[in-house]
Parts: structure tokens; C-alpha cells; sequence
């Protein structure tokens, strides 16, 4: 068998045998590819660096000038860099009427911020009250505003998108989601929080998260341990809140490049290589000061640790007027203001009976008198500011305090940082002294901040590194790919290895010059094996799987001979909800069915092959398969996943008959028991030895093909000789069997590790005597 090899292979077009049937343009696939990648087209407008107020810093000029031109994209640095500037030139420059949607006390600050570059922003409360420039309103008020008489929206604090089941983020995707120009602002997000992330891409109209989760992450069942660039993470809960998440390891570099494409992060200008003169933090010293007290748990006769939300909310109530004299001499011995963080109306109300001087702004006053309470105390109305963070945590500038007092803590670091921030943060200019005062009772609390803040701290330095010269480029308007794409080629006797796309390289084949293929593709997205978008397992969704699989189905019909086979392993796909939106069995084989017959197959035959259901159980973690389950409610049970060889022949006369009986390689008795359709004698351990073939970022073991199985495919039908192809290559399984039963094969793998694992497979026969 002798092959020509092209040093350009993958351009190479082939010769047209008389009658053949054209597979899709190389022209076609490229635009298709284009269309894959999950990037975000600019669709706001080009302005001159110029039209920026003077006012603002060379990174905050190049930010606007990048988010303008994006026209939907996201803007997450830290605080007291500026996203009160960056938002409103946004909203200016963009030239629209423009609905700025802020936290109510935070609003009435922008008003104030806005004057400072000349801006004047109009606080509304409904549609009647809005002018054509720039308003604003908070996020209480969403239900009195019309989408459609807007051209622009940003949302200050975005992180209100964090929560998966809120209401207001259903109301900004859903009710904000024509609106053509879009803004988020919020310091930067936590880089293991999926969640926020993904609402962020949907408000905004990238994606679904939904496509985000299927491209880029891998669920984690329950509890898992991960390493994420030599830090060992563990992380565990449900489907509500999204931790079971994680990123694929291969996907990192797309992931990041994608999240480049519409954000900015930044934790202070030299992440992206700009001066950080006047934006360099002062001193901050962080006190935990535990008060000694009797406490006996509700139940036990003695402590042993914080049970739950109910313990933490009891030692709170039972430790507060023990804590007060602390926080008193703290706060009297403060030089300038203070803010008390308090987490119950009980504890500000002691705090405000005890302190002169000082406002406690409670959730339930009025907005406008919460709003003056802030700013009589940025104003230095009073001396100490009394309040929950969840009322003023968040966006509010208080630098003119040096000193804080949380009065007990609860187990949220976003809070905590959040309402550190309030005070340290670009523009203080004294060193900023923190005091936790805490129960004795409380230092498990304290010790899992500690660790939440250790982790984010080093997770979010990983995350600005990476995507660092990504955004860079960004900023500078250059082009900047991660991805490279290579092929090769290797030979040996009667057979020939092709690294490469198969969409691509099955141009180099000549028409209707296979005598067979037998194959397994990728599930779907079940098992993805590379960051590529070349890889058919790298699909957001079932659609664009079949779109791209239907490349390489066309090309094979192109390359098979008339009347000739393909043989295409399958099997049923599990449905997840946080996926497909329901918990069952997706019908693949079907769809890989209906896929071939559109393109022109013609669908001749099944068979079934039976796997062990205790083995699948443990392989792929179905609980469907478990005895726990059977004993819990059967409704959720259901029989093992059966593997389906789908059997295709292309259309018109097969010139040389297929004769397994004359070969030898078939008898009477046999037939009967191959053609029964239902093959239960096949093991499921008859595989190539895989595990030298495995990256260290693969997510799932690859899924070689039982050896029986291809042979029986081969030996049907092909006769010896002849030549069978396998588009996806694997570990060399179809190929190898093929050459080791006297036939020729040609073999298509686009991963680097398992293509290097099938030539070695293949070199290995002619050296064990195997042909």
C-alpha cells in the first residue's frame, strides 16, 4: 500500500472520480469554525481618545475606549479604580438614553461623582420620570422602567447577578434583553465563582450559561478536590448555587481568552502593565479581639462546635452584651470615624444605645432617609456609622473613615471583603485599622474566612496573570490566538497515521476509494478531549455537535465506494437538568441516524451490545445504576446504557463482494450468532492498553472500542486487502485491529498524545509478528 505524502496535506484537494458525491468546501468548514468560537463581535462604536474627560487615568481612558467600542461587555476591577468614571463616559459616549441601575444609596453617590466630569445624571423612580440623556435608579424600582425606550443599560454592583434563583437578575436577563448597548460593573469576581460569571455572559447576551457550563466546565459530582496551578481546591455543594462546576483543565486557555473578549479584570493598574502611582493601598491592620463569656449550646451540656446557621445566630445573641465594652473602647479610642458592621437588629440596636454621636441605619427606614444618613457621614455629619453590609457594603465610598468594627462575624468572604473595602480602598490616604470582635465560640467562623480569603487571594493572582497579555491585546486592539493546530503524517506497512482535523485531512482521501469505516465519535460533549474547537466534543450545545459532526459524515460518503459500509458505534446520552433541562436519556443514536440519512447514507442495520450495569455504575457515576437507589425509589432507576453499532451503506452497486465464508474468516454458526443483533459475548475489558495515552488535563479516560467488536464489523465487512478508515483514531484500536486482520487502514486523530499512542500501537504489530 503506498500513500503520497504532502508537506501541505491538510490544504491538499483531491482528484473527482467520475460520479462521486462532493463533501463540503474547506471554504465552508472555516466560516463554520469561526462560528463556533464562543467570541463576542464589537458592536458599539469607535471614538477618539480625545473625547475622554481629562480627568480620568490612562488605564480608565484605554478601558472606555475598549468598552465603547465592545458596545455589550463587562468591566470587573477592584474597588476605588474608577468604575463610577468608566460607567458614565460609557453611558456619554455611547449617545443613547441610558438607564444606570445602581444600589439606592450608591445611586445618589454616582449623581454626586458624575459632576466631577461634568456629567449631570437625573435620579428617576419610574418610565414618566426619565429625560433622553443619562438616568439612574436602583434595583428596587426595575418593574417601573420600559426596555424599549432605551438604547443603553449598565448595571453598577453587577454582582447582583450572583444569585442564581433571584428575582431582580430574572428581570435584567429577561426584561433588559434587547436593549442593544449593555455595561456591567463590579470588582473583580471571585475566579471559582461559575455562577456569577455566567449570569454576567447571559445578561449581556454572550451566551446562555447553560452553552457557558458545556464548553468550558465539567460538573464535579458532590464533593471533589482539584488542583488549580499548585493550589489543591475542594470544594463541594449543589446544582442551586453552581459549585459543582469546575473548569476543565484543557479548557483554561479558551476560557480565559473567551472571558477576555468581553471583560476587563483588574486589581490595580499594574496587572495590565500600567503606573500605579495614586493608586498604591495604604497600611491595613486586621484585629480579632475574642471575648471571653459562659455559653452553654442549646441541647448539650457542653461546646464542642457551631452546628449550623441557628448555633451562629444563638452565640451572636448570647455574646453581644459581652462584646459591647470592647467595641466602646475601641470606638472612643478611634482618632477619626468609625463604621460598626453589625449582623442583628440587636446588635446595632446595643451599639446605638451605648455610642453618642453615631446614626444606625437600618433596613427598614426609608430609602431616602438611609440615603442621608450615608452621606451625612461621608459629609462627617457624626462620628460613627452603625449598619448591616447588606445595606452598606456594597459600592459605597466611605475613605473618610480609618477604623471598623464588625460586631460578630458570619461565614460569607465576599461580605467581609466587600465591607472592608469600604474604607481601604484607592483614595484612603490613612493607614485603615479592622477589629473583628468575636465570641471565643466564634473562631471556627473567623478560621474559615481566613482560609475563603487565603484561597481567593491566590486563585484571583492565577486568574489576572492568565489573562493578562489576552487583555492587553484587548486594550490595544490586537489580535491575540491561543489556540495552534498542527498535522502530521507517518506510514508503515499497511497503514497510515494522520494527525490532523478530520473535517480537513479526509480531503487528502481520494473518492470512493474506502472499502469500509468503523468508528466511535465523540458523545456529544459526554467526553471532550481537547480545548480545540476542531474537537467535536467542544460544542455548546446539540445543534452545533451535529453541525460540525455532519463535515465528516459528508466526507466519508464521499471517500466509501458504492455500496460499501460505514459502521458508527453510539449509545443513549444522560440528560442533566442544569444542561438539557430534565433528568433522562437523550437519543443519540437516533440523531447520528437521521445526521446520515440527511446526508445521504442509507441506514441498513443494528446491533446491541450488552454492558455490565455495575461496571457502568462505577464508571460513570450514574446513581440511576446504584442498589442505593433501587432501595430508595426505583422511579429513578433505570437499565444499564447499551453501546449501538449503527450501520450505514452508501448508495449504488458494490462492485466486489464482500465473502466473509470464502475468507475464512465466517461459517454458518457463527452468522447465526453474530446475527442475532443483541452480541453478548462481547467484553468490555478487550480494549488497547490506553493509559500512556492519557494528557494529564484530560477530564475523562478516552473509550476505546472493545477489539471484539471491530473485528466483527472488519470481518463482515471487508474482505482482506481492503481498506477500512477510522475518522476518529483514538488510540489506534480500529486501525490496529484492521492491520492486524490482513486489511489496509488510514487513520485520522487530532489530539497530540492519543495520536502519538496509536502510531506506537500500530508500529507494534509488525514487531510482535501480528500480520
Amino acid at each position: 500500500m503506498t500513500y503520497q505524502q504532502s508537506s501541505n496535506a491538510s490544504h491538499t484537494t483531491p482528484s473527482r472520480a467520475s460520479g462521486a458525491e462532493p463533501g463540503p468546501t474547506l471554504c465552508a468548514y472555516e466560516e463554520f469554525l469561526h462560528s463556533k468560537k464562543f467570541l463576542l463581535e464589537n458592536s458599539g462604536k469607535v471614538i477618539p481618545r480625545e473625547f475622554i474627560h481629562e480627568k480620568l487615568f490612562d488605564f480608565q481612558k484605554d478601558i472606555v475606549l475598549w468598552a465603547v467600542k465592545k458596545g455589550r461587555c463587562a468591566v470587573f476591577i477592584d474597588t476605588g479604580l474608577g468604575k463610577t468614571f468608566i460607567q458614565l463616559e460609557w453611558a456619554r459616549l455611547i449617545g443613547e438614553k441610558t438607564l444606570i441601575v445602581a444600589p439606592l444609596s450608591v445611586a445618589r453617590q454616582t449623581i454626586r461623582e458624575a459632576k466631577k466630569i461634568d456629567i449631570d445624571v437625573k435620579y428617576v423612580r419610574s418610565q414618566d420620570d426619565t429625560v433622553d440623556e443619562l438616568n439612574i435608579t436602583n434595583y428596587e424600582m426595575l418593574d417601573n422602567f420600559e426596555q424599549e425606550s432605551f438604547g443603553a443599560i449598565v448595571l453598577d454592583e453587577s454582582s447582583i447577578l450572583k444569585s442564581i434563583g433571584g428575582k431582580i437578575k430574572q428581570k435584567l436577563i429577561e426584561n433588559f434583553s434587547k436593549i442593544p448597548y449593555k455595561l456591567c460593573c463590579t470588582a473583580t469576581p471571585a475566579p471559582n465563582d461559575f455562577v456569577e460569571l455566567g449570569n454576567h455572559a447571559a445578561f449581556l447576551g454572550i451566551c446562555t450559561q447553560q452553552e457557558m457550563l458545556a464548553m468550558f466546565f465539567i460538573n464535579a459530582n458532590k464533593e471533589h478536590t482539584f488542583v488549580y496551578d499548585n493550589i489543591i481546591v475542594t470544594k463541594k455543594g449543589s446544582n442551586a448555587n453552581g459549585t459543582e462546576w469546575r473548569l476543565k483543565h484543557h479548557a483554561e486557555g479558551a476560557f480565559f481568552e473567551w472571558l477576555a473578549k468581553w471583560s476587563i479584570m483588574m486589581t490595580k493598574p499594574s496587572d495590565l502593565e500600567y503606573d500605579d502611582d495614586g493608586f498604591i493601598l495604604p497600611e491595613l491592620t486586621i484585629t480579632p479581639l475574642f471575648v471571653s463569656h459562659d455559653y452553654q449550646p442549646n441541647g448539650e451540656l457542653f461546646f464542642s462546635k457551631l452546628h449550623g446557621i441557628e448555633d451562629r445566630v444563638y452565640v451572636r445573641r448570647e455574646s453581644a452584651k459581652h462584646k459591647i465594652d470592647t467595641v466602646k473602647e475601641i470606638i472612643n479610642n478611634a482618632g477619626g470615624q468609625c463604621i460598626v458592621w453589625c449582623g442583628l437588629d440587636e446588635e446595632a440596636d446595643l451599639v446605638s444605645d451605648n455610642i453618642q454621636d453615631c446614626a444606625n441605619v437600618k433596613g427598614s427606614d426609608k430609602p431616602e432617609n438611609k440615603v442621608k444618613a450615608f452621606g451625612d457621614f461621608q459629609d462627617g455629619a457624626y462620628k460613627t456609622l452603625v449598619t448591616k453590609p447588606k445595606i452598606g457594603a456594597y459600592g459605597m465610598n466611605f475613605q473618610n473613615a480609618n477604623t471598623m468594627i464588625f460586631f460578630g462575624l458570619n461565614d460569607s468572604w465576599e461580605t467581609y471583603y466587600q465591607a472592608i473595602r469600604r474604607e481601604w480602598r484607592f483614595g484612603q490616604t490613612r493607614p485603615v485599622n479592622v477589629y473583628l470582635v468575636l465570641s471565643e465560640y466564634e473562631r471556627a467562623i473567623l478560621d474559615n474566612i481566613q482560609r475563603k480569603e487565603n484561597q481567593a487571594i491566590r486563585l484571583r493572582k492565577n486568574m489576572i496573570a492568565k489573562l493578562k497579555n489576552i487583555e492587553i491585546a484587548e486594550l490595544h486592539n490586537k489580535e491575540y490566538n491561543i489556540e495552534t493546530y498542527e498535522t502530521d503524517t507517518r506510514e508503515g506497512a499497511n497503514w497510515k497515521a494522520m494527525r490532523g482535523d478530520s473535517c480537513e485531512r479526509l480531503k487528502e482521501i481520494e473518492d470512493n476509494s474506502i472499502d469500509l469505516s468503523v468508528y466511535s465519535p465523540p458523545f456529544a460533549d459526554l467526553f471532550v478531549y481537547s480545548n480545540s474547537d476542531r474537537d467535536l466534543g467542544n460544542c455548546r450545545n446539540w445543534d452545533e455537535f451535529f453541525d460540525h459532526y455532519s463535515f465528516i459524515i459528508k466526507e466519508t460518503l464521499r471517500v466509501t465506494k458504492q455500496g460499501r459500509l460505514s459502521c458508527v458505534h453510539t449509545s443513549d446520552i444522560p440528560a442533566m437538568a442544569n444542561r438539557d433541562g430534565y433528568i433522562g436519556l437523550r437519543d443519540f443514536p437516533g440523531e447520528v441516524l437521521r445526521a446520515h440519512q440527511r446526508a445521504g447514507w442509507i441506514f441498513v442495520g443494528r446491533a446491541f451490545i450488552q454492558k455490565n450495569p455495575q461496571a457502568q455504575a462505577i464508571r460513570v457515576k450514574s446513581k440511576s445504576l446504584l442498589f442505593v437507589q433501587l432501595n430508595k425509589d426505583s422511579s429513578h432507576s433505570r437499565p444499564a446504557l447499551i453501546d449501538q453499532i449503527l450501520i450505514f451503506k452508501k448508495p449504488g452497486e458494490n462492485k466486489v463482494p464482500v465473502v466473509p465464508v470464502q475468507n475464512g474468516e465466517m461459517d454458518n454458526e457463527k452468522w447465526i450468532q453474530w446475527a442475532h443483533g443483541i452480541w453478548t459475548d462481547i467484553k468490555e475489558t478487550d480494549t488497547l492498553q490506553f493509559y500512556c495515552g492519557r494528557d494529564k488535563d484530560d477530564e475523562k479516560h478516552i473509550c476505546p472500542l472493545q477489539l471484539g467488536t471491530i473485528e466483527r464489523c472488519i470481518k463482515l465487512y471487508s474482505n482482506p486487502n481492503e481498506t477500512v478508515l477510522t475518522p476518529f483514531m483514538g488510540i489506534g484500536s480500529e486501525a490496529f485491529m484492521a492491520v492486524k486482520l490482513g486489511r489496509k487502514a488510514i487513520g485520522i486523530e487530532l489530539k497530540e498524545s492519543y495520536y502519538k499512542i496509536a502510531v506506537q500501537n500500530l508500529q507494534s504489530i509488525q514487531l510482535q509478528g501480528l500480520f
